[in-house]
């Protein structure tokens, strides 16, 4: 039976293992789409209809996948990143972007300083408990925060099958957005929407999109091997992923909460 201190010990190397490898994070996770950013961003307004843009800060920003569509829906953006690896591959990218060192626990911001506060695909990796009230401290008064998360969508029957080859049960644990996010008394008016997403994929870019998972980089090369050709061999083997370029269907889900 695996100890407390176990699990504890494999979900810390889990959060530390994108840096190693965060140019092929940058080149195959996918992004966000637009309408999604723009539904948690609607309680303050936005720029997508010439309003004036916001100042918001994109938490736990990795390589940028979030960073980058706040920027091209005109907003001001801070990214901040705990890992040096994949905030340099995020400021590679997006050099107009003001990009921190820092964590959801401790945000190198001052009180009152933003708009908004925006998660993509990371609020499981925190300590709640602190982030939190900080999240709240940087926050003004009738601020955003919203966690998104990007999803296969499981009521197309291959991507369903492809999940459950592809991964290893601890996503569906975080797809609960209400355990992952919680309800907190310093914010008001939670709210979740989906919304249809794709991520044009090859067979092969695919299975690296696999591979920058945490329980695939935290694997033994063997098991990743193993995975990767049980991966491949099933998208070869379905007529809708066989041969050149197809759209893996997603599904991006999103909470929203306003600051008290």
């Amino acid at each position: 039976m695996t100890s407390a201190d176990d699990r504890d010990e494999m979900w810390a190397r889990r959060a530390g293992s994108f840096g190693s490898h965060a140019r092929a994070y940058a080149e195959h996770r996918p992004d966000y789409p637009a309408a999604a950013v723009r539904w948690a961003l609607e309680p303050l307004g936005g720029s997508s209809l010439g309003r004036s843009s916001l100042e918001v800060l994109d938490l736990a920003a990795g390589t940028g996948k979030l960073t980058a569509v706040l920027v091209a829906e005109g907003h001001q953006v801070t990214a901040v990143e705990p890992d040096e690896k994949m905030l340099a591959e995020l400021v590679r990218r997006n050099e107009e972007v003001r990009a921190l060192p820092g964590s959801a626990e401790r945000v190198p911001l001052p009180d009152r300083s933003v708009d908004a506060v925006l998660v993509g695909q990371a609020f499981h990796w925190f300590d709640r408990d602190a982030a939190l009230p900080e999240i709240a401290r940087v926050l003004r008064p009738g601020g955003v925060l919203a966690g998104l998360w990007n999803y296969g969508d499981l009521s197309v029957p291959w991507v369903a099958e492809f999940d459950r080859i592809g991964h290893d049960g601890t996503n569906r644990g975080v797809s609960d957005v209400d355990q992952v996010m919680p309800d907190h008394e310093l914010f008001t008016g939670s709210a979740r929407a989906t919304f249809p997403h794709v991520h044009r994929r090859t067979a092969e870019t695919l299975v690296a999109t696999v591979g920058t998972q945490s329980h695939v980089l935290v694997a033994a090369e063997e098991e990743r091997r193993a995975l990767r050709e049980q991966v491949l061999a099933f998208l070869r083997a379905r007529p809708e992923t066989a041969e050149g370029e197809f759209d893996f269907p997603l599904t991006t889900h999103v909470k929203r909460m306003t600051r008290a």
